[in-house]
């Protein structure tokens, strides 16, 4: 798990530069906020948080635990789901507004129009919602 990247991963890289040509400056892993968000945009006071479907737990089909030590791995993903937890509250609590990126809006069977997805996400950086949530389509 030493060679598992958690910075500039794939889906992380690929929004911040969809976010870069549509105008949007930010910020990468500011250690002074909880968390170290993926993207911070102080001009918005907003956060964005890429998460991987397997090591944060999503409910959809690019979520599988191991069948080999599997109570480890429940552990370890419940640990994960805990501390986002913690991390959105404490964001929120500070005066952040906070957005879930998901892997499977980006990639696999659900993923959603790259464009559309990119949209959104710069709808909900300018817009006025607190906190949100971008995952694959449904159907």
């Amino acid at each position: 798990m030493a060679s598992v990247r958690s910075k500039n991963t794939a889906p992380e890289v690929v929004v911040r530069k969809a976010l870069h040509r549509r105008g949007f400056r930010y910020r990468t892993h500011v250690a002074e906020l909880p968390g170290k968000p993926d993207i911070v945009l102080p001009k918005y006071r907003a956060a964005i948080l890429v998460h991987g479907c397997f090591w944060h737990g999503h409910d959809c089909p690019m979520f599988r635990l191991p069948a080999t030590r599997r109570e480890y791995w429940e552990a370890k993903v419940r640990r994960n789901r805990k501390r986002d937890t913690e991390v959105r509250e404490a964001l929120r609590a500070a005066g952040w507004r906070c957005l879930t990126v998901w892997e499977c809006a980006l990639r696999g069977t659900q993923k959603r129009e790259f464009a559309k997805l990119i949209g959104d996400v710069a709808a909900w950086i300018t817009g006025p919602g607190m906190s949100g949530e971008l995952r694959g389509r449904t159907s």
